[in-house]
This record gives structure tokens, sequence and C-alpha cells, in this order.
């Protein structure tokens, strides 16, 4: 393999994704992670991690993915998982209008807690579900834009726009890191995936 030059940057990222239970978010990163889909996928019990790397022109980024389970009693170990991390997607599912209040909660929470410099997906899921809708795409849009972050609507079952967002928040990534090159050196490989479950007793 060729040797990349040195001004390729290695970013090591922490990302998080917060969400209602149900909103699809481990089904979002399966379908990343590992190109899979299953109709029936079990609910997180506390956290699930994962691990991929993006190779870009101008980095390679490999994500640390905390993927949190989205039921009420898990709520207050969320920081745990968002506090140092570069990147969030909320997400919501468009069929359920309830999804998208609590995906605002999410977008306060972090907002009162997080990081000024993270950088925040608002993630319409299940798009392919259309004759359900609840959430229209304009008002999630207009959510977003009210408060600084992206926005896109996808389907883990179908893949639509599932890459795109992981490359967009890489290529915000690599722009926001500084320009030299720090850390080790990671082989540009596919990583193998892997997923560890995290409980509380």
């Amino acid at each position: 393999m060729a040797r990349r030059s040195n001004t390729n940057k290695n970013i090591q990222a922490k990302l998080v994704l917060l969400g209602d239970m149900g909103t699809g978010k481990t089904s979002l990163v399966l379908r990343f992670v590992k190109g899979q889909f299953s109709d029936y996928q079990e609910s997180t019990i506390g956290a699930a991690f994962f691990t991929q790397v993006l190779s870009l022109n101008e980095a390679t980024i490999k994500f640390d993915i905390w993927d949190t389970a989205g039921q009420e009693r898990y709520h207050s170990l969320a920081p745990m998982y968002y506090r140092g991390a570069a990147a969030a997607i909320v997400v919501y599912d468009i069929t359920s209008s309830e999804s998208f209040e609590r995906a605002k909660k999410w977008v306060q929470e972090l907002q009162r807690r997080g990081n000024l410099n993270l950088i925040t997906f608002l993630v319409a899921n299940k798009v392919d579900l259309e004759e359900k809708r609840e959430v229209g795409k304009e008002e999630g849009e207009l959510y977003a834009k009210e408060n600084g972050f992206s926005f896109l609507e996808t389907s883990a079952k179908t893949a639509q726009n599932v890459n795109e967002l992981f490359y967009e928040i890489a290529k915000k990534l690599a722009k926001a890191a500084p320009s030299q090159t720090t850390g080790m050196k990671l082989h540009i490989r596919q990583q193998e995936s892997g997923r560890r479950f995290f409980c509380c007793s």
C-alpha cells in the first residue's frame, strides 16, 4: 500500500448517539459499521460500543462510537458517554412526534452540559415509513437550523444517507482538527468492528 504523505491527519474521535428508545440508533450504527439491518433489533442496555475507520483525502478518522440506551431509566448515565465527545448524533423517528420532542430535550441537555465545539447532527430516521410520518422534514430542518447544527433524514433499513451521515461528520472533524499530525498512525483498512455491552448493576 502506498504510504500517505505527512499532511494526512490521524484523528481519533468519540461519537455518541442519543435519542428515544426505538428511534433506530443501533440500526444506524450497525448499518454503518457492518452494512447490516435487522427488523428485530434488541434494546440496548446501558450503552454499546463500536469502532470504525473512515479514510478521507485529508484525514483518517477512527470513530469510537457510543450507542446509548434510549430508555428513561438509563438517562442519568448519558453524561458519562457524551462527556468529551467530539460529535453527537441526536436521533428521532419521523413516525413519532413524541420522539422528536425527546430529541429536543437531548439537544437542550447537550447545549447545557456539552462541549461548545461539539459537532451535532439531528437525524430523522425511518424515512422508509413515509406513509406513517408525523414529523415533517421542514420541522426538523428548521429546529436544527435554529440551534446551529446539521440535519439529515436517514433510513437504516434502506441505508439511505447512513454513510453520508458519518462521512459528513468525518469531514467536519477533519476540518476542525489541527493541521499537524498527532498521535499514532492508524492502518488504513476496515477495522474489525467490536461491539461490547456495558451495563450497570
